[in-house]
């Protein structure tokens, strides 16, 4: 078993370090793109790859040099990283338990609203500096500009399943009452029937729309959600295929020693 366990860690290293220099180029790669949502990226990347590539050569010179206390430094920092996945994704289905959508009458797509969701998602996007950034990237989407052109009728547009982000940051919130008149413009001479004050806020032009609009923010909210969502479940997944790299790491490091015992005895 030692010197199975040894054989499968240093090949098991061995491929995730090519991973890491993998993401660790696709980082730079990013860095170089024109997209400043994208580049903002960037450091996280990078940094997700030098840790997968640190640890992954640790546990490989470790098994194949058969160095105990190499070994055991990659089992405190892989049992570090167990912790970390293990207590992000607790976090992360407990913030996405909240926050659904709620259905618009006559039309296909759902409505969000800011206060359904946790108190975390709300502090972040109410946060103006980061709303701020995020604002611009939604406008530079121009996502809501080409909704004309995706649904040429009125007919096409009520039955189109709008993403969260479509419904809540293109649109004012069906409450308002506006008439529309293609996808991406409403007749704003209506009064407005509720006081909803994303009514106000929301105009046609083409770099305000309802991006100040707390359902904007309530659609980037149920985005996050889901992504986080298939994030946690990816994190059980390498949660379980850590636990045994890390089982099958600790039987290297145990024949490693008992090697070392050998070797000091004779």
């Amino acid at each position: 078993m030692g010197s199975t366990s040894g054989f499968v860690i240093r090949w098991i290293n061995f491929f995730t370090m090519i991973l890491a220099l993998l993401v660790v180029g696709f980082g730079f790669w990013m860095s170089t793109h024109n997209d400043e949502c994208r580049r903002s990226l960037t450091i996280p990347v990078i940094a997700l790859g030098g840790v997968i590539f640190l640890i992954s050569l640790v546990g490989f010179l470790g098994a194949w040099k058969n160095i105990s206390c190499l070994l055991w430094t990659y089992l405190i920092m892989l049992f570090v990283v167990l912790v970390a996945i293990m207590v992000f994704t607790v976090l992360a289905f407990i913030i996405t338990n909240t926050g659904t959508g709620h259905v618009v009458p006559g039309a296909r797509y759902k409505e969000y609203r800011l206060q359904d969701y946790s108190s975390w998602f709300v502090k972040q996007l109410n946060d103006t500096e980061k709303w701020t950034h995020l604002r611009s990237c939604l406008v530079k989407s121009d996502d809501c500009n080409n909704l004309s052109k995706r649904y040429k009728t009125l007919k096409q547009y009520k039955l189109a399943e709008l993403t969260p982000m479509e419904s809540g940051c293109c649109c004012p919130p069906a409450e308002c009452g506006y008439p529309a008149l293609n996808a991406s413009y409403f007749d704003l001479s209506y009064h407005p029937v509720s006081t909803n004050i994303d009514c106000k806020l929301y105009k046609n032009a083409r770099s305000v729309k309802c991006y100040d609009c707390d359902s904007c923010k309530a659609g980037v909210a149920q985005y996050m959600k889901t992504e986080w969502r298939v994030v946690a479940i990816f994190n059980v997944i390498l949660f379980v295929i850590l636990s045994f790299v890390y089982f099958v790491g600790c039987c290297a490091r145990r024949n490693a020693g008992g090697s070392d015992a050998k070797g000091r005895g004779r």
